[in-house]
C-alpha cells in the first residue's frame, strides 16, 4: 500500500497480489487515514506501506517533512509487523497532473487535488514496486 501524504488528505494506492501494477485506490481526508488503513489491512492483505517523501535534492528540507516523519512514526506503531520504506515523491503532482491531462480528462477534473494526490500515491507505489522487483 502507498500513501501520497498531505495535511488534508492521502492519496492511497495498492497493487494486485503479483506486484505487477500499482491501482489508485482512493483520496481520503488525513484525519482518517488510519482507520481507514486498518480497516483495509483487516481485509486484504498488505506486505509493506510505501511513504512518498519529499527529498531534499540540496535544498532545504521540505516542510511537511516532519509530518511525513510523525505519520511514518504511527505507521510504524500500529502496524509492526509491515516494513514502511520511504519513496522518494519528486515531481510525482506534476507527473500526475500532467498524466490528467493527457488523458483527456476536463479541466475541473484536472484541479481536483484529491485526483492529484490518489495518482501521485500510484506513481509512488509503482516505483517501489520498480525498486524491489525480484
Amino acid at each position: 500500500m502507498a500513501f501520497d501524504y498531505g495535511k488534508k488528505r492521502v492519496g492511497l494506492a495498492v497493487t494486485d497480489p503479483l506486484k505487477l501494477i500499482a491501482n489508485t485506490l482512493e483520496t481520503i481526508p488525513t484525519k482518517t487515514v488510519f482507520d481507514f488503513v486498518k480497516k483495509y489491512c483487516n481485509a486484504e492483505e498488505v506486505e509493506a506501506f510505501a511513504v512518498g517523501y519529499p527529498y531534499a535534492h540540496g535544498h532545504s528540507e521540505n516542510a511537511v517533512a516532519k509530518d511525513i516523519d510523525k505519520f511514518i512514526l504511527k505507521l510504524q506503531e500500529l502496524f509492526p509487523g509491515k516494513p514502511v520504506h520511504k519513496i522518494d515523491e519528486s515531481f510525482t503532482s506534476k507527473i500526475a497532473s500532467h498524466t490528467l491531462l493527457m488523458s483527456g480528462v476536463n479541466k475541473k477534473e484536472r484541479q481536483n487535488k484529491g485526483n492529484i494526490d490518489a495518482i501521485s500515491a500510484n506513481l509512488i507505489l509503482q516505483t517501489y514496486l520498480e525498486l524491489h522487483a525480484s
